[in-house]
């Protein structure tokens, strides 16, 4: 059964690696250059020579421009995630540590985000800020970061008691010592597994905010831009307009997988429900 987990795992985390090289090498992968295009060629069927993929609306080479496309849709997944996970991990063990007044008001403050739905959320922190890859990480981030503050304060309050904290705490360390180097070191491990099943949720969050025009702008070539801009094409041309929303579903897939087969393996965090 171990040697079994082992290969799901790796398997796993090499579907994920796979969609950041290809976004790492897209100069050397695309075949055309993803902002040229030629009207005369527009809405090509997959499969016309030198369009694999076929061509947008403006003739612009689909394949070039979702290659070119992963790296903004991929930093929005991951660079969200990351500064959740820290923020996250960070006020998650300072309530569970701190006085109950202060572990009352921070956790209070972040009911009130998570009471929101997460799209919601996004959709009313994007609005706030000039469309672009910032405001998309910075909607994110606020999403994100009480479900993985809630995750390191439950993990906190787990271990508090334990008596190498006692002794700590008697020794005359300090709550930021506490926290930097007892709790963290036993949390990370629960909120890194929790912060991996939240990259496919970010990207399709992402995706969606590019859709309604508050995310990535064009020419940018980016995953829900591309989504909105074969929008018209969906009926006559259905396969050309399906194709970026295929790719945010199966990095997202590849990402969920990641973080259940992780979460399976080391048997830490809950499911991603935000």
């Amino acid at each position: 059964m171990a040697t079994l987990r082992d290969h799901r795992t790796a398997l796993a985390a090499t579907a994920a690696l796979l969609p950041v090289l290809i976004a790492l090498a897209a100069p050397l992968l695309a075949p055309a250059d993803p902002a040229a295009g030629h009207l005369a060629d527009r809405l090509l069927d997959p499969g016309t020579p030198g369009h694999p993929l076929g061509t947008d609306g403006q003739g612009r080479d689909l394949l070039s421009r979702l290659l070119w496309a992963a790296r903004p849709s991929l930093t929005a997944g991951l660079l969200p995630v990351a500064v959740a996970a820290l923020a996250g991990a960070l006020l998650g063990s300072t309530a569970a540590l701190a006085g109950r007044a202060t572990e009352q008001a921070l956790l209070r403050t972040l009911d009130v985000l998570y009471a929101f739905p997460g799209v919601l959320l996004a959709i009313a922190v994007a609005t706030l800020l000039t469309p672009g890859l910032g405001a998309t990480v910075l909607a994110l981030s606020v999403v994100l970061t009480p479900a993985v503050a809630r995750v390191a304060f439950t993990e906190t309050r787990r271990i508090r008691t334990a008596e190498y904290l006692e002794a700590a705490t008697v020794s005359g360390a300090t709550r930021t010592s506490l926290v930097l180097r007892q709790v963290l070191p036993v949390v990370a491990p629960v909120v890194l597994v929790y912060a991996t099943s939240l990259v496919g949720l970010a990207v399709v969050y992402a995706a969606g905010l590019s859709f309604l025009g508050l995310g990535v702008p064009p020419p940018t070539p980016e995953w829900g831009a591309m989504l909105d801009e074969l929008r018209p094409a969906l009926f006559t041309h259905p396969w050309l307009a399906a194709t970026p929303a295929l790719v945010v579903l199966a990095v997202s897939v590849a990402f969920n997988t990641l973080g259940e087969t992780l979460r399976g393996r080391l048997g830490a965090g809950p499911e991603a429900t935000r």
